[in-house]
């Protein structure tokens, strides 16, 4: 049945390697059962609701893309959409949570009409082959980033903005995090190397293993105040009935202090992120799983599609923020994952997260962040496949690659390669290589930095 449905032996995989797959994917996005409650809190919203939320949206999206489109890729509620709902919109622009939530309902209703018709499928097969490998590439030093700022190895800095952090300092907490991390990133490497099945997932475990081991002999010191939590879970904050404190809350917002025109460019905003977020991750994650076809297109895109749109618009039901296709979807491919049997297995863990979450929101930043700098690299060999020999080619992807770690945005990262792209090949004679819906995207991303 598992064969017939989701066609392993056609793409060269099994049952064994689709559930690791779906467990390494799931284990590098526990996370976001934590830090999203976390943040959409700030908002006004009660943290165990949202945490309910994040699981159920994550579950029936991943679920989705499993099943219309037989991909490995998991969806969840997106880091940055949930800080600019809770710091911009409910924080500096005063709006109520639920009106927050109502413009992610509408944005999901805008992406499942343009995922219907061709227009995101339009846009994806636009972007030229040298800039999807970019992308990929991009992506991999961006959830690279992430991974050593879970690590505590990256630490702020007046002088330089950024720099590594003191092993010496505050050794018992940010100095033990980026020594488990190190050691886990090599322990990763070392399995990967020697072919071990699920390295990525030992990765994890092991790490937090260590961690648990360093807490118990007191060489890990706890501090909530400052975010280092107990590395062992707690089940007594469990409470299965709160969802109903954000469930249907967007069709109950109040419009009497609302203007339109502000709420419009929320939406929009929203909006436009998402769409290149999910495109970015789409193209970055089937590049590297090679997965698209000799023109460069991925089959069965207008069902993945579809199913990041629906997941928005009932993550929003339930009561969390912009649920999308998430760029950690990238481990479970790196672990072997090709079908979206490994996302079915991501997905059930979501649901069963619900009544396990405390297991899961203990697994620490210094555990999965291992993970995603291997992966990191797994992405960055993408950038061998780019023409470097014609600038007119290189140079947009040079800069797709360096905007998206530093400005924190996959969005962004794209964007700027379209707009470089354009400009290049216009100004240097090669305007027949331009198609016309890259006109469009770079009216669009000029627009978007004036208005947005």
């Amino acid at each position: 049945m598992l064969e017939k449905f989701f066609k392993l032996k056609e793409n060269n995989t099994t049952v064994k390697t689709e559930v690791i797959a779906g467990l390494t994917t799931f284990m590098t996005m526990a996370y976001i059962l934590a830090v999203n409650p976390s943040l959409l809190s700030a908002a006004g919203m009660d943290a165990n609701a949202v945490l309910m939320a994040t699981a159920l949206a994550s579950f029936l999206g991943t679920l989705l893309m499993a099943l219309m489109a037989n991909y490995p890729f998991a969806l969840a509620p997106g880091m940055g959409l949930n800080a600019y709902f809770a710091f911009t919109v409910c924080g500096k622009m005063g709006y109520d949570w639920r009106i927050a939530l109502l413009a992610v309902f509408i944005e999901g209703i805008i992406f499942i009409v343009l995922s219907l018709t061709n227009v995101r499928e339009a846009i994806f097969n636009a972007i030229p082959i040298n800039l999807k490998h970019a992308v990929s590439a991009g992506i991999g030093l961006f959830i690279a980033f992430i991974g050593l700022q879970g690590a505590h190895l990256v630490a702020g800095d007046s002088s330089t903005l950024l720099t590594m952090i003191s092993f010496g300092e505050h050794l018992n907490q940010e100095g033990i995090c980026a020594i488990l991390a190190v050691l886990g990133l090599f322990i990763t490497a070392v399995m990967y190397i020697k072919k071990v099945k699920g390295a990525i997932l030992f990765g994890i475990l092991i790490t937090w293993i260590l961690g648990m081991i360093c807490q118990a002999t007191g060489l890990y010191v706890i501090d909530a105040e400052r975010g280092f939590y107990s590395l062992y879970p707690a089940f007594d904050s469990l409470h299965l009935d709160a969802l109903g404190l954000t469930f249907g809350q967007a069709f109950r917002a109040d419009f009497s202090n609302v203007n339109i025109l502000n709420l419009i460019v929320v939406v929009f905003s929203f909006l436009f992120v998402d769409i290149f977020d999910t495109l970015g991750t789409l193209i970055g994650v089937s590049t590297k799983a090679n997965m698209l076809d000799k023109n460069g297109k991925l089959p069965r895109i207008k069902p993945a599609l579809l199913a990041d749109a629906v997941a928005t618009s009932a993550g929003a039901i339930l009561g969390t923020s912009t649920t999308t296709t998430f760029v950690e979807s990238s481990s479970g491919v790196a672990a072997g994952g090709r079908t979206g049997l490994a996302s079915v297995v991501t997905a059930v863990l979501f649901l069963l997260s619900i009544f396990l979450a405390p297991v899961f929101t203990a697994i620490p930043g210094f555990a999965t962040a291992p993970a995603l700098i291997f992966v990191g690299f797994l992405m960055l060999t993408s950038i061998l496949k780019v023409d470097m020999s014609d600038p007119s080619e290189g140079i947009p992807a040079y800069l797709c690659v360096l905007v998206m770690p530093l400005f924190y945005s996959i969005a962004e990262g794209i964007a700027v390669g379209v707009i470089s792209y354009v400009v290049l090949n216009v100004c240097c004679g090669k305007a027949k290589k331009v198609t016309p819906l890259m006109y469009v995207l770079f009216v669009l991303f000029i627009l978007k930095y004036i208005f947005l």
